[in-house]
């Protein structure tokens, strides 16, 4: 029973992660269809004074930008112990939709709400006046558009913030002889593991990790995600294993799994513990900073 509770909580978590981002404590993990933008009637030439982001990771990108700008944020374990969102106000709250009464009190030029998840509020918001800004984060060049578009819309200046990502990035001559086969496993009841087209799935490959999942496809309802039976995991038998914390308790779970000490990875001591934010949900830019810190040590 308390693995199918915690399944149903994963399963509600990705599913925001597979078309939203974060609010507050759930998700912003990301995927899942396209690198692209979606504006809903955001125009450019005027330039943006007063933004609310619906996002943590939108958030800390603008507050990079120009933190001038940033008027309203989520409440978020990512950002309330960083001093630059100590005086910002918070619109939402944990899972609680965001307080439209206290956005457009900010008086906002624009709002930055995620596509699938925030669909709801910036229609309301578009209704009233407001400017409104959805977007989509599933991969690394997803998140340099992201980055340039919010750029543009605040009058800010992408490059700094884009070369700091570069910097994170291993150096493309140090990959060239890299294909270790990885999987990484989300939960174990049942088992999940992110395939290409997940924010986790690009961020392996671009680190020289050989993704096993990255070309399966099922029936999950969860984009970007496939679950995997124990003998597929000992068919794959990865070189390297990366375990994420969305569980606090899954890789003590995993190792009382029959095939847990057949796998090579767990033979070679090559099982590595990520934190979910950076991995599996981008976040901030610095739980991506510190994840590809650990993924450079790991490959």
């Amino acid at each position: 029973m308390r693995h199918k509770s915690f399944f149903i909580s994963l399963l509600l978590t990705l599913l925001l992660v597979a078309c939203a981002t974060e609010n507050g404590q759930v998700a912003e993990v990301q995927p899942e269809a396209s690198a692209n933008l979606t504006d809903t009637q955001v125009s450019p030439q005027a330039e943006v004074q007063r933004v609310v982001a619906l996002s943590s990771l939108a958030a800390d990108i603008v507050s990079e930008l120009d933190e001038t700008k940033l008027v309203g944020i989520v409440g978020s374990r990512l950002l309330k112990d960083d001093p630059r969102f100590q005086d910002i106000t918070q619109v939402a709250q944990g899972q609680n939709p965001p307080d439209l009464e206290k956005i457009v009190a900010l008086k906002p030029d624009l709002v930055i709400g995620v596509a699938g998840f925030s669909d709801k509020p910036l229609k309301k918001l578009n209704e009233l006046g407001i400017k409104t800004l959805s977007t989509k984060v599933y991969d690394w060049q997803a998140l340099e558009n992201v980055t340039k578009n919010l750029a543009e819309q605040i009058g800010a200046d992408p490059e700094p913030l884009l070369n700091r990502y570069k910097s994170f990035l291993p150096e493309q001559n140090n990959q060239e002889d890299k294909d270790i086969s990885t999987l990484v496993l989300v939960s174990r009841k049942p088992i999940l593991a992110p395939n290409k087209e997940s924010w986790a799935g690009d961020i392996v490959a671009r680190f020289g990790g050989k993704n096993l999942a990255a070309e399966l496809q099922g029936n999950n309802p969860i984009g970007g995600y496939v679950s995997l039976s124990a003998e597929k995991v000992l068919e794959e038998n990865p070189d390297i294993l990366i375990v994420v914390n969305a569980e606090p308790t899954l890789l003590d779970s995993l190792k009382k799994e029959p095939f847990w000490q057949k796998l090579k990875a767990t033979q070679n001591n090559q099982v590595y513990v990520f934190d979910y934010y950076g991995m599996i949900n981008p976040g901030s830019v610095a739980a991506i900073e510190k994840t590809t810190q650990k993924l450079k040590e790991v490959f």
